[in-house]
């Protein structure tokens, strides 16, 4: 198999160079460029056919998030990994980025000249997300044989549900549930696709959400806001004491587990620190186990874009209490860890496309499937 070709877009040289260096060195891999700002990177894209870009926010003459937007015109498809002093966890600078179409982003060191320090950061994180991600990008988006015999798969041919985001979603008429909670999780490409299909949700959605998105602290509570700016629900970064109810989406707030307890008639959220599980917290499994713990049956899961099988053991347990499952498909997942192997394990009543996601939800809440 050919090395992933990758263009390096940084403003210094020293980092440019680190960068291919260390990623040369891998067998799996090749730097075919490198570019000190953008104007040079989209000339170099053409030239050079990189299988990956990795770009930085602090660029002269064309600053990284233009470099971003001019690189999505040119090429929807390209993975493009956001790699920046900027993008700590929490920068709003991050979020934008990945709603103007990055695969990904990961945080400088602040240590960043040590030769010793960038090299195992590389090693272990840059070099692992680069791999997963142009596994999946460079290979075909079809779904394994055993997916199509034991899940039905939903394409996007104009979902009935899905809003154009020019106008708020339809109210929900004539409800009658008997999902009484829908949960949530994902990682890689997540803030996009919760984007997708949160804004689908009508604001009288009937039941409550609860999500898991991997991300480091803060930057959960900026993603709920965004979230919240452009969705008809509420949506909240989920917080000790907080109570569910319809129409509300809680988000597991970073390096917290997020699980739910009843208390008398409610339910309500509970964090904690312990040990991650998956080497995520907070971890889709934990919160999926509370879930099914409390709702049985009525729990509706769906696993959105992710890497890792974070959410599988959560769902084999929300399958043994009667409750269902979706799981986003191939083709529109960034990475199809988290989804595919649930999928694959035959536990999804259905493989359904973004687009389409948030109408087959509806559809489920409302009985109409």
């Amino acid at each position: 198999m050919p090395p992933i070709k990758i263009l390096v877009v940084d403003k210094s040289v020293v980092v440019r160079r680190l960068l291919s260096n260390l990623l040369d060195a891998d067998a799996a891999l090749e730097v075919v460029g490198t570019a000190p700002n953008g104007k040079i990177a989209l000339a170099k894209i053409s030239q050079v056919n990189p299988d990956l870009i990795v770009l930085d926010l602090e660029k002269p003459e064309m600053e990284g998030l233009h470099t971003l937007v001019a690189i999505r015109e040119k090429d929807k498809k390209i993975p493009v990994i956001m790699f920046s002093s900027l993008t700590k966890m929490g920068s709003s600078a991050t979020l934008e980025s990945l709603s103007l179409g990055a695969t990904d982003y990961l945080s400088k060191p602040e240590n960043f000249n040590s030769n010793e320090v960038i090299s195992a950061y590389v090693r272990e994180q840059l070099i692992t997300k680069i791999k997963i991600i142009c596994q999946t990008s460079l290979m075909p988006n079809l779904a394994p044989r055993e997916v199509a015999e034991k899940a039905q798969t939903i394409s996007p041919e104009a979902p009935k549900h899905q809003s154009p985001f020019l106008s708020p979603p339809p109210a929900i008429k004539n409800i009658k549930s008997q999902v009484e909670i829908v949960a949530v999780g994902a990682s890689t490409g997540g803030p996009n696709a919760l984007e997708t299909v949160l804004s689908a949700l009508p604001a009288n959605f009937p039941v409550p959400i609860v999500i898991v998105q991997h991300m480091p602290p803060i930057f959960t509570k900026r993603l709920a806001e965004r979230l919240a700016q452009k969705c008809q629900i509420r949506v909240e970064e989920g917080l000790t004491g907080g109570i569910l109810a319809p129409g509300v989406a809680w988000i597991a707030p970073g390096d917290y587990h997020m699980l739910l307890e009843r208390q008398g008639f409610e339910v309500q959220i509970r964090t904690n620190q312990d040990p991650p599980e998956n080497s995520c917290r907070p971890a889709v499994d934990v919160l999926f186990r509370s879930t099914a713990k409390i709702y049985g049956a009525g729990v509706l899961a769906v696993v959105l874009t992710g890497m890792g099988q974070d959410g599988l053991h959560g769902c084999e347990g929300i399958r043994e209490v009667g409750g269902q499952i979706l799981v986003q498909d191939r083709a529109s997942s960034v990475v199809w860890g988290m989804p595919g192997s649930v999928a694959n394990s035959g536990l999804a009543d259905r493989v359904v496309s973004l687009e389409a996601m948030a109408g087959e939800i509806i559809d489920r809440v409302t009985n109409n499937k």
